[in-house]
């Protein structure tokens, strides 16, 4: 990750990718605010300009880190379209990458205990992601007859559950977890596992 600093102008920036690194580095508990100032060059002062707290200075670690992942979460699954299944497989394969390449927000995000709840902007953002996901299991429920169709937020919610298990569990190094299948194989049969049973793949495919 690069040198992160002060510029003026823009110290809430300046603490917020201070904080980024200290996350990656000790994890979302493992730093005082006195550090993400010292880390982006200012006096511990200062963050409270901005901050009333740790906590809400990684909760807008974690909001900046949602508008990301959002915005690949859509890319993803546009780049699939018009297919539902490809879009579906697109936005998992999608987390799998934003896990791997925004290491400090996806710690912010899921791993510091701070609640999608805390800010206004925060869940808005963070429904937005999920929005991905329930727009494709919608269009692939409706595959499924009315009777025997589950609601699209259960088969979206069961496919980021899916996502987030592979992450967590053999994506980020999770010590004394290891697989012999790479991570991005592993969620996409699991999805087919999971697709097959609610009907929606031959058996064979």
């Amino acid at each position: 990750m690069p040198k992160r600093g002060y510029h003026h102008g823009n110290l809430r920036q300046a603490l917020v990718e201070a904080a980024l690194t200290l996350i990656e580095a000790k994890g979302p508990t493992g730093f005082t605010l006195s550090e993400a100032a010292k880390q982006a060059g200012v006096t511990p002062a200062a963050v409270y300009r901005h901050f009333a707290g740790r906590e809400d200075l990684i909760a807008e670690a974690a909001r900046q880190g949602y508008v990301i992942f959002a915005e690949a979460m859509e890319q993803a699954y546009e780049s699939g379209q018009p297919s539902a299944l490809t879009s579906l497989e697109a936005a998992g394969r999608a987390y799998l990458t934003f896990a791997n390449t925004h290491a400090g927000y996806y710690i912010a995000m899921f791993e510091s205990g701070i609640s999608v709840n805390r800010t206004p902007e925060l869940a808005a953002v963070s429904g937005r992601a999920r929005a991905v996901l329930e727009r494709a299991a919608d269009a692939l429920s409706r595959h499924i007859p009315a009777g025997k169709r589950p609601p699209p937020s259960m088969v979206s919610a069961h496919i980021w559950a899916l996502s987030h298990g592979v992450v967590e569990l053999f994506a980020r190094n999770s010590p004394g977890t290891q697989s012999p299948f790479p991570a991005e194989d592993l969620l996409e049969s699991g999805i087919g596992v999971y697709l097959r049973g609610l009907g929606l793949l031959p058996k064979d495919s």
